[in-house]
């Protein structure tokens, strides 16, 4: 009996190092690129240059960062890609929650055509909508508006929203709503005051992943907008230029990508519980 249990608790310790090592693998490759951005952002333009590779520079400098808040505006960046990120995210959500709840709750007419609807559109890549945007831009002169760019997001992430929110609506009890009815609750005032603090988990979720989908997105910013001091953030980190002409700023660029994803990172960080919830709630039924 205890061979028995020895050989147990042996299959049991193998298989939880086997398990760790390959976690540990895949977080290793996972965060590989963005450990390599960090060392090569304080690394001298020497060692990031030099042949073999120093992975390790035995001197670091902050020379890179500076250097893009003194040559460049990057605070101006920041703050442009902040508004636009935030703007669009908030209009995705104020459009898109009283439509999920009207699918999820309301069943209209044509419901499930809609929902396929929304399904196919968010199968479309939004690279395929750059011809038809750019000839509305034109005739309504939005050229270096920031509509130009937050419209489109909004109307991206919209299907997104509408699909997740519909998903947490469903499985909320009908009971609340009875509940409220009877309480003389209209169904503007039950959605404000007891659908949605009870959806909050939904709500961040989505609306991290609009966050992050208008921060990082590149096309329709660089076509649209074209005045210095209203790029974003990937526009700027693309147009970083060296002090010559055919000198790459591996460095500087290193560094604003760091920066550039530093805000998506803490807000991932600070609402990770928020996002779990928000991700599974539609998983199980009841």
């Amino acid at each position: 009996m205890p061979q028995v249990q020895v050989k147990m608790r042996l299959k049991k310790i193998k298989k939880s190092i086997i398990i760790t090592t390959l976690i540990g693998l895949l977080v290793t490759l996972s965060l590989a690129p963005i450990i390599w951005e960090l060392i090569t952002s304080f690394k001298l333009n020497e060692d990031i240059l030099k042949i073999p590779l120093v992975y390790f520079p035995n001197q670091i400098t902050l020379d890179h960062y500076t250097q893009l808040f003194t040559t460049h505006p990057f605070w101006r960046y920041i703050i442009n890609s902040a508004f636009v990120a935030s703007t669009s995210t908030i209009l995705s959500l104020i459009f898109g929650t009283p439509a999920a709840y009207a699918l999820a709750r309301l069943n209209p007419w044509g419901s499930k055509i809609i929902i396929s609807s929304i399904l196919i559109i968010t199968l479309f890549p939004g690279i395929l909508l750059l011809s038809g945007l750019l000839e509305i831009v034109r005739f309504l002169h939005l050229g270096n508006n920031y509509l130009s760019i937050i419209i489109p997001y909004s109307a991206i992430n919209l299907p997104l929203t509408i699909l997740v929110l519909r998903n947490f609506f469903k499985q909320l009890p009908k009971e609340l709503e009875d509940a409220a009815k009877i309480d003389g609750y209209n169904t503007i005032q039950m959605l404000l005051r007891i659908i949605l603090p009870i959806t909050t988990p939904a709500l961040i979720t989505t609306g991290i992943l609009s966050f992050i989908f208008a921060w990082n997105e590149f096309i329709f910013a660089l076509t649209f907008i074209t005045r210095e001091e209203m790029k974003t953030i990937p526009i700027a980190v693309a147009q970083i230029g060296g002090t010559t002409e055919f000198e790459i700023p591996y460095g500087p660029i290193a560094a604003a990508t760091m920066i550039s994803t530093l805000p998506l990172m803490l807000i991932v960080l600070f609402f990770q519980n928020k996002i779990i919830q928000g991700l599974t709630s539609g998983a199980i039924k009841g």
